[in-house]
């Protein structure tokens, strides 16, 4: 068996670096009053001696996990298969890797993981928490807001009750469907469906609004509801066509669900674009670019939403460290105290063969 050499402490790296073990502690700390020259002595000492701080220890002087909670209020199955939520959680885990901040994913599959979620961020085992996808019947706000933990959310949040003091990222999802719908009617399109999202979500009912601000006059049996899924977006294909075999545009109201009205519409014969105008909302490259006609679509930039909602929380826990307490921020990105404020993207119509 071989002996294992134990681990460099505290006090080596302040024998190495030739100062105190209280000045070590700062630095590693990241607490401020040292000089720079002993700063890059300890850091240099560190390095040759490979000491990593003690996660438990630290926490207790800097009351910081470097942990940060990412909630997504859907099921295994959904968060896997859908290539939205693969990239919200690339940018999200970009910028907490640059902050050398640890990302702790929980995934609720129903109402007991509500609940296991709500006790874990209760319990003080990460700084703050980012949440997305939340359905408007979700209790997971009321337990994070009793948690009492920083969050930010990704999406307009739909719950009624006190939203002060609530900080999102989100994309201009109205007025990126008004822009959709316009360039189909400005193809001389005159019957155009739309194929709704999951109309428990704030972006879906955004959307819908976003295409009815154009089509004020809409036949209703041109609305047809689905769920952000390829399959949501053949059952509602069918069901238009079966109402409406006139139609001869589309907006879907996500990349997914473009493509399983897509795929229908090449079974029954329909030809896209001649016969019936295809557009999508999410420019999801691999969706987008793969289907048959390429898919025109809204683009919105889903990874730098991770990102800002990231970067927007790391914020605000670092202004509550510096107030000696935690802040729990309040559109632009940063109010005149520094609080944290939402954020809104804007969308861009990008032009492919469908539409």
């Amino acid at each position: 068996m071989t002996d294992t050499a134990p681990r460099p402490t505290l006090e080596a790296v302040a024998a190495r670096a030739g100062v105190s073990r209280a000045t070590v502690s700062r630095v590693v700390n990241g607490g401020d009053g040292v000089r720079d020259v002993l700063v890059e002595r300890v850091r240099k000492a560190v390095d040759e001696l490979g000491y990593v701080p003690n996660q438990a220890a630290r926490s207790l002087v800097t009351r910081r996990h470097d942990a940060i909670a990412v909630v997504v209020a859907e099921p295994e199955t959904r968060v896997f298969a859908d290539p939205f939520f693969a990239l919200q959680l690339r940018g999200i885990s970009k910028e907490l890797t640059a902050h050398d901040n640890q990302l702790v994913l929980l995934l609720t599959e129903g109402r007991d993981d509500h609940a296991r979620v709500g006790r874990y961020l209760a319990g003080g085992h990460v700084d703050g928490a980012l949440v997305f996808s939340l359905h408007l019947d979700d209790p997971l706000p009321e337990l994070i807001q009793r948690a009492g933990i920083p969050t930010v959310f990704g999406g307009r949040p739909g719950w009624s009750g006190d939203r002060q003091g609530v900080v999102y990222v989100d994309s201009d999802n109205r007025g990126g469907a008004r822009d959709a719908v316009r360039h189909l009617a400005a193809l001389g399109r005159t019957r155009i469906a739309h194929i709704t999202g999951a109309l428990d979500q704030t972006s879906a009912a955004d959307r819908l609004d976003g295409y009815r601000d154009v089509m004020v006059d809409a036949d209703p049996r041109l609305i047809a509801e689905a769920d952000f899924t390829p399959a949501g977006g053949e059952r509602a294909m069918r069901e238009l066509l079966d109402r409406c075999p006139d139609l001869d545009a589309v907006f879907a109201a996500n990349d997914l669900t473009a493509s399983g009205a897509l795929r229908v519409l090449r079974e029954s014969g329909r030809r896209v674009p001649d016969d019936i105008a295809v557009i999508g909302f999410d420019d999801m490259l691999p969706v987008a670019e793969q289907t048959d006609p390429p898919l025109t679509t809204v683009r919105q930039d889903i990874e730098e939403m991770g990102r800002l909602m990231a970067r927007l929380l790391l914020r605000d826990l670092d202004r509550g460290a510096s107030h000696g307490g935690s802040s729990h921020g309040g559109s632009s990105g940063s109010a005149a105290d520094g609080t944290p404020s939402s954020v809104v993207l804007p969308t861009t119509l990008v032009r492919r063969a469908s539409a």
